[in-house]
């Protein structure tokens, strides 16, 4: 099975390199769109024609699934994207809010996203339809400063204690699931952990829709799928990497996101 994974930059790798671990017998392609991001900006019909134009280049080069590991996209433009294709589509608003609702005893969830993303409200609609109340915060600043490498950095924790301290003052004392509702913020999870108070558990949405690809896999005939936990180096995923900006910078902020060098990263440009 190959997979076509898109993000309109190098965030959506987070999702990637959940799904290499736990579902490592696909092939992937991954679009990063890089020249034309960000996608906060612009409106959802732009949304829609980028990434569908980006996903109907992955199924040309064999995609038989599609994953929309960006947030805005999955939030903004989803109905439109599966409507286009002719094979199955994952978003990750929809396994993130799943995993939150599960996880949560009080029905109260925290979301932090990028202000795009909460604009939009995708993950509130989701988590409501399942009973649970939602309060979304923006984060602007922890992409910036991901995308610097400062993960640990001291200023990086006091962004995130000011932001957090918004979400449980703002939301409910009760809150018990925070959802990291953008695929830069992964990176940040160790810190977070530790700003973040102890009885509130933290929802991956990269893990969370790694998992339902997982599933889906699994349940084709002649697919084998290995338990979750199965060690990265037991992988043996083929990985192609597609940027239709700097491929050299694709690289080296990408080997951030993978945990380990990228092989394999080719220019494409799809304007018309």
């Amino acid at each position: 099975m190959k997979i076509g994974v898109f993000d309109s930059g190098v965030g959506g790798i987070t999702v990637l390199k959940e799904l290499v671990r736990q579902a490592p017998e696909a092939d992937y392609l991954y679009f990063g769109d890089t020249a034309r991001l960000p996608y906060g900006s612009k409106s959802a019909e732009t949304v829609a024609k980028y990434t569908i134009s980006a996903c109907k280049f992955l199924r040309q080069h064999g995609a038989e699934m599609m994953v929309i590991a960006c947030n805005t996209a999955t939030s903004l433009a989803l109905p439109q994207i599966t409507n286009a294709m002719d094979v199955s589509v994952v978003g990750v608003v929809e396994p993130g809010a799943d995993s939150a609702a599960k996880l949560s005893k009080s029905k109260k969830v925290a979301v932090i996203a990028t202000a795009g993303t909460v604009g939009s409200h995708a993950y509130q609609r989701a988590l409501k339809s399942r009973g649970i109340e939602g309060h979304e915060q923006a984060c602007p600043l922890f992409v910036p400063l991901v995308e610097e490498g400062w993960v640990d950095h001291p200023v990086t924790e006091q962004v995130a204690h000011i932001y957090m301290d918004e979400v449980f003052r703002n939301g409910s004392k009760d809150t018990d699931v925070l959802v990291l509702g953008c695929t830069h913020y992964p990176l940040l999870r160790p810190l977070l952990r530790r700003v973040v108070p102890q009885h509130v558990s933290i929802v991956d949405s990269a893990e969370s829709t790694a998992a339902v690809v997982a599933k889906q896999l699994s349940a084709q005939p002649g697919t084998a799928v290995p338990h979750k936990s199965a060690k990265p180096d037991d992988r043996n995923s083929k990985l192609a990497f597609f940027a239709t900006d700097s491929v050299e910078k694709f690289r080296k902020l990408g080997e951030r996101f993978m945990g380990h060098s990228i092989e394999n990263v080719q220019h494409v440009d799809i304007e018309p």
